[in-house]
């Protein structure tokens, strides 16, 4: 079955919070559709730059913004939508062969990335018409 940006989601998730600061867990299967196998995050990202660019074959991610801003564009070789990211506790749910592309990073912004299998180059769709090729292959 073929995913589309519909099946990308915005996950409000739980957030504790005192006169220390606040707190956000993230439990497999519980707040995400997956087991984590991998935990990154992007930083120190210049002014202007995009990340991403790419889709995966098999690959869910949950990308939360924990420090700063940007924006992530979903494309599922129709559609296209800007989700922007910009609070701690609110992570995009990203299925697999969705193309994501990261722009827009403040200063100083800080992505995680939550993946459900560990890194694999061949896991990665790097090129946007060999993408298109597979979404059409998959309807």
């Amino acid at each position: 079955m073929s995913t589309t940006i519909d099946d990308c989601k915005l996950i409000k998730l739980d957030r504790f919070y005192d006169t220390r600061g606040s707190l956000t867990p993230i439990y497999n299967q519980v707040h995400i559709p997956f087991d984590i196998a991998r935990t990154y995050y992007l930083y120190d990202v210049p002014g202007g730059m995009n990340r991403g660019g790419h889709a995966h074959k098999q690959l869910q991610q949950l990308i939360v913004c924990v420090m700063g801003a940007f924006d992530v564009i979903l494309d599922d070789g129709t559609r296209k939508k800007t989700v922007r990211l910009e609070r701690a506790y609110y992570g995009l749910y990203v299925p697999r062969m969705i193309w994501r592309e990261l722009i827009h990073f403040s200063s100083g912004a800080i992505c995680l990335v939550l993946a459900s299998l560990p890194y694999d180059e061949h896991e990665y769709v790097r090129n946007y018409e060999t993408f298109l090729k597979r979404k059409q292959a998959q309807s």
